[in-house]
């Protein structure tokens, strides 16, 4: 399973993340990803670059705290509900917070 890293210490607001996320989950695109929650769900399904679309991925926060205190508890808990795939939407990440 490939691991990415999130480091909270690259980003302090939520266009931040998304830049990160971003950088981590897509390459070589020719057009811009939406800065959202709902494109942030279509990146973690894969196809982007990065890893197969389905594929099964671990994501590693370090640096969760500040993060969390950056970004605020509710965003966060929306964030995780989207890695975690609370609504089923057809991809898999494992989430280790550091």
């Amino acid at each position: 399973m490939k691991t990415f890293i999130i480091d909270g210490n690259h980003f302090s607001d939520l266009e931040g993340f998304f830049c990160e996320i971003d950088s981590l989950l897509t390459k070589d695109l020719d057009w811009k990803t939406g800065h959202n929650l709902n494109a942030f769900n279509d990146i973690l399904r894969g196809g982007f670059g990065v890893h197969e679309y389905e594929e099964s991925i671990t994501l590693r926060w370090v640096n969760y705290q500040k993060s969390k205190s950056d970004l605020g508890e509710q965003m966060m808990l929306k964030i995780i509900e989207r890695i975690l795939d609370y609504n089923d939407s057809g991809h898999y990440c494992h989430l280790e917070l550091y």
